[in-house]
């Protein structure tokens, strides 16, 4: 009793040492695949969301300032914009079906520095650029013919589909690069520079001609950027209760006990796979039965054009891969790489391949061996 014990003790054992090795390389398949991907997935966000790396994003525009020495504050809200804003700053006002309280836009009015507002609505352009007005949209790539310094160092751009701008009748003169996509305006002593559309840029418009220079000359023109980007209307909450908030703490815990339990309870209860088992076959089959017998059936049934087909097609299934040629190559065109080949007539390659069916057993039987011999000189060359 004792050495079954021990003999069953040690195979658990062996088996234990074998499987925790394989246990062990697929949790760490499972945990790197899990980190790439997090790593790897594009982070979604909203239209110019400075840490969105979708399309139309702006994190890669806003990690080249920083790398050229700008220091970008992102805020989501009021109260973070005006801690930043300076005199020396630049407010760049991303696009944003948020921002419409009078209030939030008197306050932003009020900001000292620079600003920018990229692809404005009608109701923010009003309130913090009441000095420019909205012209007709425009598809346009091309050069700012203008004197403006950001655009011209930047040449040529893909603006795509544009809204357009010019100056309210009675306001300070605008200058407007790129058929008025980009205007810019002094007005209570800071420059406000207004653009027609966001997507030179997106991580995806950056691409494209002279996009990336225009947007890095824009919105790099002083030392400090605040990037604002609303993803809500100011003074409301983030977001409605979502049903993983009414969840009671310990449910996870409980979810993971568990999980935990099935995977002991599928160890406990998996089939055990032992060593393998050599045993000894009670009938053995020729290999060569399956072909004497279908023979035999077309000799009985005189198919000798199935039988010379099914040669045929075996031949030139084998022949072709090592004459580098196709299952869809035209006939003459494997007669001529065979009879090349083996310096045979192409006439009686022809005959053999793609020839007429044998009429009696005698035609078969020499069509069978003309097939072998020409198998064999194209093995053998």
């Amino acid at each position: 009793m004792s050495d079954t014990s021990s003999a069953v003790g040690a195979t658990v054992v062996q088996r234990w040492r074998t499987v925790r090795w394989v246990l062990l390389a697929l949790v760490l398949i499972v945990g790197v695949a899990t980190a790439s991907a997090y790593l790897t997935a594009p982070r979604e966000g909203g239209r110019m969301d400075p840490e969105a790396t979708s399309p139309d994003g702006a994190h890669a525009l806003v990690a080249l300032l920083r790398d050229h020495g700008v220091d970008v504050v992102t805020a989501t809200d009021l109260a973070g914009v005006e801690r930043a804003a300076s005199p020396d700053s630049l407010l760049v006002v991303a696009p944003t079906p948020y921002l419409v309280d009078d209030d939030g836009l008197r306050r932003l009015e009020g900001l000292p520095g620079d600003l920018l507002l990229v692809e404005p609505s009608s109701w923010t352009r009003e309130a913090l650029a009441p000095g420019v007005k909205a012209a007709d949209a425009t598809s346009f790539g091309g050069d700012p013919d203008c004197d403006l310094p950001e655009a011209t160092r930047a040449g040529r751009v893909q603006l795509n589909l544009s809204a357009t701008f010019e100056a309210v009748d009675g306001a300070a003169p605008l200058t407007r690069c790129y058929r008025g996509a980009l205007v810019r305006q002094e007005q209570r002593g800071r420059t406000v520079t207004v653009v027609g559309t966001a997507d030179f840029m997106t991580n995806s418009g950056l691409l494209q001609q002279g996009n990336a220079a225009l947007a890095m000359n824009l919105a790099g023109a002083r030392p400090t950027v605040i990037w604002y980007a609303a993803n809500r209307i100011e003074g409301e909450s983030d977001g409605a209760t979502s049903i993983m908030d009414l969840i009671p703490g310990r449910v996870g815990w409980i979810v993971l006990q568990l999980c935990l339990v099935v995977a002991v309870v599928a160890l406990w209860k998996a089939r055990r796979i032992g060593p393998l088992v050599a045993e000894n076959l009670l009938v053995v089959v020729r290999a060569s039965e399956t072909v004497e017998g279908r023979g035999r059936l077309y000799r009985s049934r005189r198919a000798r054009d199935r039988a010379a087909s099914a040669l045929r097609t075996s031949v030139l299934q084998r022949i072709l891969p090592r004459l580098g040629l196709g299952a869809q190559s035209d006939p003459a065109s494997v007669v001529e790489t065979v009879a090349g080949r083996i310096r045979h007539e192409p006439s009686a390659v022809q005959y053999a391949l793609f020839g007429p069916d044998p009429t009696d057993d005698d035609q078969l039987v020499a069509l069978s061996r003309l097939l072998d011999d020409i198998e064999r000189q194209v093995a053998t060359s």
